[in-house]
Order: C-alpha cells, then structure tokens, then sequence
C-alpha cells in the first residue's frame, strides 16, 4: 500500500489489517463495465414482472378461475415486498456488502419465479410473487449503489445511470411484449420461466466479476424503522385497493387508512431517535432530494396507473390479446427506451430544473392528449400519443434517479438510491390501486346513463347496474343478455371510456404539480472536477464533502492476496 494511502486511511504503514482507502474514478475500465452489465441484468430482472404478468392477468384467471379481488393480488403480491423492503434492502448492502445483497436479489427472484412455474393454486402464485418482489427489493437499491461505488465521479457516473435506466425501461417494454408471445403458443405458467435462468445464470457470474463494497462508518440495521415501514406501506395499498372493491368509508378500509397514518408518524418519530436510521431524514433538507423523492412517488403513480388503466382499455374495450397489447404500450417505452443513454450524457450538461420539470410537463400532455380516445380508435392515432408519453418519461427517469444520488453526501448513495427506489415503487404499488378505483367508481356512476342511451329498458338497465355494483365492470360481461347484448356491451365500453379519461385527467394533473414542484426545489450542483491523484493535501482540499467525488472501499494491505 502506497504513503498516500495510508495518510487518507489514517493508517500507520506496518498496521497488518484491512483498511478503507479513499480512491477516486480510477477503477478499471473492465471492472466498470462488468458492474454496469451486472446491474442491468439486475434491474431487468426486478422490473419484468411488473408489466408482464399484469398484462397475463385475464388468462392467470381464466386458468385458475380466480375472483377479481384474488387476481388483483398477483400483482400486489409482488409490488407489495418490492415497496416495503427497498430502504432495509440498502441498509442491507451498506452494513454487510452490496454484492451478497445483490446476489441474494437474484437468488430469491429466480426461486419466486419457480414457486410461480410450479403453482396449482392462485395462492401459491402469491407466494411465487412475493418472494420474487422481496428479490427485486434487493436488487434495486443495490444496483444502483453497485453503480456509485464503482464510478464515483458525477459526471461520468450519469451515462451510467443512463444505461441503468434503459434496462429498467426495456423489462417495461417487453414484458407485455414477451407474455402475449408466450401466451400465443404456451400455457400461462411459462411466464415465470424466462427470470429462471437469466437470474441464476448472473448469480454465479457476478461472483467473478463484481467487486464488494460497504458503506463507511458504523451503520447499523434499523429493525424498528423497518417495521413501522413496512407496515405503514402495507396498510395504505391495502386500504385503497379494498376501497377501490368497496368503498372508502368501508370499516376494513378505514381501519387499514388509519393504520397507515399512524404507523407513518411512528416512522418519523422513530428514524429521528434512531443512531443509525433506515432513512436519515436529514436527506430532506436537500431541497433537490426532496423534489426527487416526490417526483419519483407521483411519476410513477402515473405512468404506471395509466398503463395499468389503458391495458383494460385494449382488453375490454378493444377487444385486443395480450400480445397485441403488448406492441401498443412498447410503443410508450421504445422512447425512452432509446433515449436512456444519451439522456445519462445530459444529465450534468442540462440543468436538472429544465430537464425534469420539462419531460414532466412533455408527460402531462401525453397523458391529456389520450382523453380524446374513443373505443374504435386506431393504433396509427394511438401510436403518437403513446409516443409523446415516452418521450416526456425519458426525460424524466435518468436525471431523477441521477440527481437523487448526486443530490446528498456520498456515504449516504446508498441510502438515496434505497430512498429513491422507494418512492418509486410506492408510487408503482399505488397507481393501479388510486387510478383502478377512479377508473372503476366512475365507470359504474357513468354507466345507468350509457344503457339508458342505448335504448335499453328499466329492467335491463337494473339488472346490469346491480351486478356492477356488485362484482365489477368484469361481472357485465358474464350476464346472459340474448339480443340485448351489444347494445349493453356497448354501453358498458363508453361508460369504461368515461372512466379512463377521468384516471388520465387526474394522472395528468399530478403531473403538473410535481413539475412545479421540481421547478421550484431543483437545482444543478456545481459539481468539482474528479481529484487527481498526488498529495493528500491536495486532494482534499478539492473535495466538497456535500458531492459524490470519492468512493470508499475496502482493499486488503500490502502484500495480502486480493480476495
């Protein structure tokens, strides 16, 4: 070990330990690249389920003959763990190293996925699905983490977030994509098959090629943070998607909304006390993080409500099969599915306050732009109106998460990447559940007037509107109706339209007013360029500690064998 070393170590040169060594961009070219990959694979693996077995979610039914409730909780089941475990999953990685975390990601992923390829039964499909999102849980805090530590310059730190954030957006794209292939000519167990291999075959070949890391200090886990957490995450998803079925004022519902509340107070109360919380709030006091935070949270409450609302649109309405869907919602992803990586070359060119705030509002007309849809709307019109969405996203994704881990101290990366994803996941878990009610709530309320429209009786009309009221707009469809029949399926079609425009309206609407609040609280650091190496003095006297110059890792002493 160099004099140099052991002066920024504080280490004496005969000291026969391991020390941290603060080193700056000089990993190896190979080393990055090999951790870029990793967490690729890593965030493709964590993101597929997401769209593609929500768009399997008819023929998962079908197969199993499943109530409406009990299939809402395949995707919940998943989204669920993933939402709630994230910052303990960071906490994880920063106390007892980012790799294992990682590899225990793609370990618990690829079981999920067995458990789900092998179930007889809807529940243990929930089983599959949780265990899978409790992978992606650790798989999407440390990733990122994994990114920071082995590129700890901001600058060039961005285009690899710019990757990053293309993986996650391509397993968005292809998951309806590949699940309606997949259901053309398979059974819909074989969903599950295709994280088997791609998560087992990353866990051994990120034993060779990723490099461990730690977070410095003396952090600990949080076991009350996380309960209270976990808790408060759970009992708010909950609460909407059973008010979404009932109603709000539902005793169930407003036991599940109160136990949100206050178990979100206890959070607070408890990482305030904590010597070494889960989520420092401290990182609230940047401005930038903050923004970031509620971005995340209402940006993807958006996008991936709206996707979730315009997959029933092209299956209820449309009539569409899952495979046909899928190509329409890629057409929404290949934006900035293409754009991720220039936008990562952006991202400390740009003034995140013009590129956030602008891809947000580029996202709200997007949104806007689809309340014109109609039931016999063709893909051709449809197509640029998906396209402007994702050309607003891409603008979005790379400089959100990109700002977030830049906007804090860079001991606390991991702990603002694990925040971000958090946020993002929360936002993920409560899209189809608010806009899914909207949806539902409106489409029911709409729906007497489409039928008296339609020409059709009292009787007719009662008989309709009760098994609505009942069972769902899915209930409509499994009425006997003889010669009424289209005319009540098409009534049904406006009175779904009806309500999928008011979910695009408020999606859009919280879109606008998370851009004025990036507008307002985002600012572009002036970020130092990356130290050189040579004195200590020198070095130091560069670095800004409230910027992620430099990295900290774990390197053994001089003359000990690397592990």
């Amino acid at each position: 070990m160099t004099t140099f070393a052991r002066a920024l170590a504080g280490a004496s040169p005969g000291r026969e330990s391991f020390v941290n060594v603060t080193t700056t961009a000089n990993a190896p070219q190979d080393r990055r690249a090999a951790t870029l990959v990793m967490a690729c694979v890593g965030v493709f693996v964590a993101y597929l389920p997401v769209t593609a077995v929500s768009a399997s979610l008819p023929a998962i039914q079908r197969a199993l003959d499943t109530s409406t409730s009990q299939l809402s909780w395949v995707s919940v089941a998943f989204v669920l763990p993933m939402a709630a475990l994230i910052l303990t999953a960071g906490v994880f990685g920063d106390v007892h190293g980012r790799k294992k975390v990682f590899q225990a990601g793609l370990a618990f992923s690829g079981l999920g996925a067995l458990i789900a390829l092998c179930a007889q039964s809807i529940e243990v499909v929930w089983a599959g699905q949780a265990l899978a999102g409790l992978g992606a849980a650790a798989l999407l805090p440390t990733t990122l983490a994994l990114i920071s530590h082995a590129v700890p310059d901001p600058r060039e730190r961005g285009r690899f977030i710019g990757v990053w954030a293309t993986s996650l957006m391509a397993a968005l794209a292809f998951g309806p994509v590949i699940a309606g292939v997949i259901l053309e000519h398979f059974a819909w167990r074989w969903l599950f098959l295709l994280p088997i291999p791609v998560s087992w075959l990353a866990l051994v070949v990120s034993t060779k090629l990723l490099t461990d890391s730690r977070a410095p200090g003396t952090r600990r886990l949080d076991w009350p943070g996380q309960l209270t957490a976990a808790l408060a995450i759970t009992a708010l998803v909950y609460g909407i998607i059973e008010a979404g079925a009932d109603s709000f004022t539902g005793t169930k519902v407003m036991l599940a909304l109160s136990t949100a509340v206050v178990a979100s107070v206890a959070f607070v109360l408890v990482e305030r006390r904590s010597p070494s919380p889960m989520l420092d709030l401290t990182l609230f006091r940047s401005p930038s993080f903050t923004a970031t935070a509620l971005i995340a949270l209402i940006s993807f409450l958006g996008l991936i409500g709206s996707f979730f609302a315009l997959s029933l649109y092209f299956g209820m309405v449309q009539h569409l099969r899952t495979l046909e869907s899928g190509w329409r919602l890629l057409v929404a992803c290949l934006v900035p599915l293409v754009l991720g990586v220039p936008m990562g070359r952006l991202v400390h060119r740009v003034s995140a306050r013009v590129l956030i705030p602008g891809g947000l509002l580029v996202t709200a007309v997007g949104m806007l732009s689809l309340t014109t849809i109609g039931a016999g709307t063709s893909f051709g019109s449809l197509a640029w109106r998906l396209a402007l969405l994702g050309l607003g996203v891409s603008f979005v994704m790379t400089p959100m998460t990109a700002t977030a881990v830049s906007s804090v101290p860079f001991h606390q990366a991991g702990m603002a990447a694990a925040a971000n994803n958090a946020f993002r996941q929360l936002g993920a878990a409560l899209g189809p559940a608010v806009l899914g009610a909207l949806l539902s709530s409106r489409a029911v309320d709409a729906l007497p007037g489409h039928l008296t429209d339609a020409g059709l009786g009292g009787a007719t009309v009662r008989r309709v509107t009760e098994a609505a009221d009942s069972g769902g707009l899915r209930a409509v469809g499994g009425l006997r109706l003889g010669a009424d029949a289209p005319r009540v399926l098409g009534a049904l079609s406006q009175a779904f339209i009806d309500g999928l425009h008011l979910c695009l309206v408020v999606a859009a609407v919280l879109t606008l007013l998370v851009a004025v609040v990036g507008f307002v609280l985002l600012r572009r650091p002036q970020l130092p360029a990356p130290p050189a190496a040579g004195p200590a003095s020198s070095v130091q006297g560069q670095r800004n500690p409230d910027l992620p110059t430099a990295d900290t890792r774990t390197v053994p002493p001089a003359g000990s064998r690397p592990s």
